[in-house]
């Protein structure tokens, strides 16, 4: 049985990032959507990961990316 990858806050929040500048995710989405851009095997950690660090599934993606640094204004 394959070992499922331990990740941190820290790596969810720059695949998170990711998939929003890649447009996959929008910022006002609830990060309950961001469930289907995990596996089912993947998703139950993240999901407890996100609750340990207070995050909330009805919380906006925004929430979770935090601060972003625009390049051009």
């Amino acid at each position: 049985m394959p070992k499922v990858r331990q990740r941190t806050i820290d790596e969810i929040q720059d695949e998170v990032r990711a998939l929003v500048m890649r447009g996959r995710v929008g910022r006002q989405q609830r990060i309950y959507e961001l469930s289907r851009h995990f596996s089912i095997r993947d998703w139950p950690k993240v999901e407890r990961l996100l609750a340990d660090h207070d995050y909330l599934l009805r919380d906006a993606v925004i929430d979770l990316v935090g601060h972003e640094v625009w390049l051009n204004d």
